[in-house]
């Protein structure tokens, strides 16, 4: 099959593509993908579908019929058919396709139809340059391998089946580009968007990752080449692992900005993004679960194991970047206590279990509202926690012999090398045959909600992990901050003339007084509210009871707000005995 795709009218945002599959079957049926791996929730990419026809070798219409929401069906008497149609790309994200005067983006899964039956078939692509000669100078990066044109030139590519055309998204525009090699093989980084990147500091940086994660599963690397693409914004992020590349998104100060230097808190971000996606590279692009091999992408595909797949991954990305010397062991550990704040910030830890936070992915997780601190646990937080306490326990039990290192390297040659999909049971197999004992009662914590019990083990590696109480919204975790003595309970921004309640804490002062997610509290204590409310409830003692007046929709409403101490819900780790810390820090 031969794809050929156009951004016939960046102002409009459509691509134009034309198709055409020369062995095709009796009654063809094509599709489109309703959800792409590695985003786990229906996004329906047909939907973007316009006017699309079919032809046979005479160019004579040929009749057909849609099946369902993605699928149709051709009445053909031929083996070759063309297709014609039109996707309407506007969605800023990584995951589907967007086109402006600005840049281009897609993933395959929105964009190429698939033949049935025929899936396993090479597919080739042919990628034209924009219709429009102002933007005559835009160039393109893919991971695709190239069959004619310039490097970063327009041109034509293959894949070798439909899996692996819809693998490797594409960026196209006005681009920098700049290429390091690490552990012998080239990666490009692709940024798209205004910026002042310092690049030598990027390239730096990203070398040092990726050569100690292609050494930490053993060369050679799974991939020839690999591409960095990243959409730079005012205010972005964001990313979507592929089997050779990754699209990401970040805000334009995320980036370095000086060759040298201490790495900020953005650029920290920036760099851990990078380190989660490339991880993924082996850890769910080639190890997977069973559910995966192959990919269902008509419909909702369920696994338990997303805290391992994403979990783990989210586990490594912020170590990785520590141990590949990018930051220093502060801010790791301040890296650390963020995510550990996120998970003991909420209350869904107790109502679901990390087995069924990765089961549900399509709609609790995807499909979040204002209650889900609430209501759900997160599979990357938690089941980051859950990876240290199995990392910890390993090399506890093991006298630092062996790590959670180790599982995965087994994961790559017993799974990811053969491409035999994980049971629910094959990362507690391994464990167990690396401490030689049952562990049923660790691996029991993916399915019940109980607290993970860390403090011991980071104390057995001289670390002291404590509970203090939040400094405001700001406030994410670390040892820096004092914190509030007052509690609230609720997300709130200004808006207006008051304060937009974003969410509500259950069983918190904010919840008891009867506020909710969309209210907008305009009055405390008979006096207008503004952005330093939490700071002015410092002031009251507690037990003391003040009146708050909010608006919820249209109606005016009030109620009483108890002052009550601040709950101790945001982490802080600290380092106390630097001959411990060895056996996990180095």
């Amino acid at each position: 099959m031969h794809h050929h795709i156009h951004a016939i009218d960046p102002k409009a945002h459509l691509f134009a593509i034309t198709a055409t599959l020369t062995n095709a079957q009796s009654n063809q049926i094509f599709s489109l993908p309703a959800w792409l791996p590695g985003s786990y929730m229906i996004r329906d990419f047909a939907k973007n579908i316009i006017d699309i026809q079919f032809f046979d070798e005479n160019n004579s219409a040929i009749p057909f019929q849609q099946l369902d929401k993605q699928t149709w069906q051709v009445a053909n008497q031929t083996a070759t058919i063309t297709l014609r149609y039109q996707v309407y790309a506007w969605d800023l994200s990584v995951r589907s396709a967007h086109l402006d005067t600005n840049h281009g983006f897609f993933n395959g899964s929105s964009v190429f139809l698939a033949a049935k039956g025929l899936e396993q078939d090479k597919q080739h692509v042919t990628i034209a340059p924009p219709a429009l000669s102002e933007l005559a100078q835009w160039k393109i990066a893919t991971s695709l391998s190239r069959v004619a044109g310039e490097q970063f030139g327009f041109g034509e590519f293959s894949a070798e089946n439909y899996d692996d055309l819809i693998d490797h998204p594409v960026e196209m525009g006005d681009l920098t580009i700049d290429t390091f090699i690490a552990a012998g093989v080239p990666h490009d980084i692709v940024l798209s968007g205004k910026h002042r990147a310092n690049m030598a500091r990027l390239k730096q940086d990203l070398k040092a990752i990726c050569e100690y994660q292609i050494h930490f599963f053993g060369t050679p690397a799974p991939f020839e080449r690999y591409v960095f693409m990243t959409t730079v914004l005012d205010n972005g992020f964001g990313g979507l692992e592929h089997k050779a590349s990754t699209a990401l998104m970040c805000s334009r100060n995320d980036l370095p900005k000086n060759e040298h230097g201490e790495v900020d808190k953005g650029y920290r971000t920036y760099l851990s993004l990078c380190s989660h996606e490339y991880f993924h590279s082996w850890n769910v692009k080639r190890i997977k679960p069973a559910q995966f091999t192959p990919f269902d992408l008509s419909q909702e595909s369920y696994t338990e194991q997303l805290w391992a797949y994403e979990g783990i991954t989210s586990y490594f990305d912020d170590f990785i970047t520590y141990r590949s010397g990018c930051i220093d062991q502060e801010s790791y550990l301040t890296l650390l206590s963020e995510t550990m704040t996120r998970v003991y910030r909420s209350q869904g830890r107790f109502k679901q279990s990390l087995a069924s936070s990765s089961f549900n992915a399509w709609t609790k997780f995807y499909k979040q509202d204002e209650n889900a601190a609430n209501a759900i646990v997160s599979y990357y937080t938690k089941g980051a926690l859950f990876a240290l306490l199995l990392d910890l326990t390993i090399r506890l039990e093991t006298e630092g012999q062996k790590s959670l290192d180790d599982v995965m390297r087994i994961l790559w040659q017993e799974y990811g090398l053969t491409g035999v999909g994980t049971d629910n049971q094959s990362h507690q197999r391994i464990v167990e045959s690396l401490l030689n004992r049952n562990c049923d009662e660790l691996f029991s914590f993916l399915y019940h909600t109980d607290d993970l019990p860390l403090a011991p083990l980071l104390a057995k590696v001289g670390i002291e992990m404590h509970f203090r109480s939040s400094e405001g919204a700001n406030d994410n975790g670390g040892n820096k901050v004092k914190g509030f003595n007052i509690g609230f309970g609720a997300k709130v921004k200004p808006e207006g003339l008051g304060l937009k309640v974003i969410s509500v804490n259950q069983h918190s002062p904010a919840h008891l007084a009867g506020l909710s997610a969309g209210d907008l509290l305009i009055a405390a204590d008979n006096l207008q509210v503004n952005g330093q409310f939490e700071q002015l409830l410092q002031h009251y003692p507690i037990g003391e009871t003040i009146k708050l007046h909010w608006f919820r929709r249209d109606e005016l409403m009030q109620g009483e707000l108890t002052i009550q101490a601040a709950i101790k819900d945001t982490v802080a780790l600290s380092l106390t005995d630097k001959h411990l810390t060895t056996l996990w820090l180095g």
